[in-house]
């Protein structure tokens, strides 16, 4: 696994908060199309989900990563022979034709 594959939440009583990857911004990669965007993309299922009742939205983001991963598409820090890797904007851009396709 990845820490670009981990989505977190610091939730109130009243379950707002924040959502982001638990591994933060990654401003060393920054800029280099090359860091994993699942988590961030996985942590707005999560604020649908959680704050927002959105429960069908969450369900299809979650669907949507899950049919991208069993297409093979990896980026490099979960990467592994017999995938493809991609970069980050590939994998967000397959994420979002996923969903289109529910």
């Amino acid at each position: 696994g990845s820490i670009g594959m981990l989505p977190s939440a610091s939730l109130d009583a009243d379950n707002k908060g924040m959502y982001e990857p638990c591994h933060g911004s990654a401003p060393d990669i920054a800029g280099l199309g090359i860091a994993n965007p699942l988590a961030t993309i996985l942590s707005v299922s999560m604020m649908l989900r959680y704050s927002f009742n959105q429960t069908a939205a969450a369900d299809a983001i979650e669907k949507a990563v899950s049919l991208v991963l069993d297409q093979g598409l990896r980026t490099g820090d979960i990467f592994s022979e017999g995938c493809r890797k991609v970069g980050t904007q590939e994998m967000g851009d397959a994420v979002v034709a996923a969903l289109r396709n529910l």
